[in-house]
């Protein structure tokens, strides 16, 4: 009696949850590519329109302009922005800077200088009035366009010099497809972020560059991850015949699946966390350019270090003649020890190890527990 419920208790299956974690899940994410490229693709496309239409709305680092700040204790930022209206200036950007301060930006490169000089004593005065300051506590600066010319500039050099440094790097680590792969969905990134702060138009400062490098590496860990995975099922699972190249990619995905949920979790929470108690809820708007890219960038990342980086991996690899051979070969098998992706990740819970000894099974035939040895007596 207690040997057949031993027997049942070992039948039982592990819940979602548990199979997650011990890399039994069975999501087909290179079947189904296409829907992940044609998410992909509607919300670049989308991006890019609105930045056809609306461009960017660039901070004064990059496009020049003034900034004012004042100490300003017991007023808010709808107070400020009521106050330099009245004093002449147009459009202006204000933030709260820490808990009592207040910076306000505009650009003011398009009018004369005697009409800046006479808008930024206005600004000024308003200013001081509405802290209860004298006029010389309002620090004032600018930024000329040719300034904003030159950040924009490095700007666009750091991210050429990282996309170089990745691409050499996991061209020698790995394989120039995987590689390409990797490039790819660091652009997909780069899109999806521009494309969104161009939509609901959040200002780009640079912070927010500083933001994109750092979401840009945690993609990139994410996908490396995978790959390296992948690379050690080639040399074990794939040797054994009884899986595609595609197939094996996805049984990679699986077996690191909790690993990269429970990596972007960990980034995303506090980042979260701080843009809305920092940024929302006390008011340091400050945060608010660098959290929402981080943001952003990171459930990007996620999806493409999950959704495209792998899916295009496979895609390249099996236009390869050996592995289109391979893929013949086991799909022309009438008996296979792994025959769809699913079953892949299924058998695959232990590594490479499990799958390459595991024992012949029908594509249809169910996974039963292993028999319990009875004990001597």
């Amino acid at each position: 009696m207690s040997s057949e419920t031993e027997t049942e208790t070992e039948s039982k299956t592990p819940g979602r949850f548990g199979r997650l974690y011990q890399g039994l899940t069975t999501i087909d994410f290179v079947g189904r590519r296409r829907t992940w490229f044609l998410i992909s693709i509607i919300v670049i496309v989308v991006g890019l329109g609105s930045l056809g239409i609306r461009g960017f709305n660039l901070g004064i680092d990059f496009r020049g302009g003034s900034s004012w700040e004042v100490k300003a204790p017991h007023t808010s930022i709808s107070a400020v922005t009521s106050a330099v209206d009245k004093a002449g200036l147009s459009q202006p950007t204000v933030e709260k800077l820490g808990a009592d301060t207040y910076q306000v930006t505009a650009d003011l490169n398009a009018l004369s200088s005697t009409r800046q000089n006479d808008i930024t004593t206005a600004v000024v005065n308003a200013m001081a009035k509405l802290a209860h300051a004298n006029p010389n506590d309002v620090s004032t600066s600018n930024v000329g366009p040719t300034w904003g010319g030159q950040i924009t500039r490095r700007a666009l050099e750091a991210l050429i010099v990282f996309f170089i440094a990745v691409v050499a790097y996991i061209s020698m680590r790995f394989e120039p497809k995987m590689a390409l792969a990797a490039f790819i969905a660091m652009v997909h990134d780069l899109l999806v972020t521009v494309g969104v702060f161009s939509l609901f138009g959040f200002q780009i400062t640079p912070d927010t560059v500083i933001a994109l490098l750092t979401i840009l590496g945690y993609s990139l860990y994410d996908t490396v991850v995978v790959f390296d995975r992948v690379r050690d099922n080639t040399g074990g699972v794939l040797k054994a015949g009884d899986m595609s190249y595609g197939e094996m990619v996805n049984l990679s995905m699986n077996q690191t699946l909790a690993r990269s949920i429970n990596t972007s979790l960990v980034a995303i929470l506090p980042v979260l966390s701080v843009l809305i108690v920092g940024a929302y809820i006390l008011g340091a708007t400050t945060l608010q350019n660098y959290g929402l890219a981080l943001v952003v960038g990171l459930f990007s990342g996620a999806y493409s270090s999950i959704f495209i980086a792998s899916p295009l991996l496979a895609a390249f690899k099996e236009r390869e003649p050996r592995f289109r051979e391979l893929a013949e070969r086991v799909a022309a098998k009438s008996e296979r020890r792994v025959v769809t992706p699913a079953a892949a990740a299924l058998l695959g819970a232990d590594g490479p190890q499990r799958s390459a000894q595991s024992t012949a099974r029908s594509a249809n035939s169910p996974v039963q527990a292993r028999p319990r040895k009875q004990k001597r007596r």
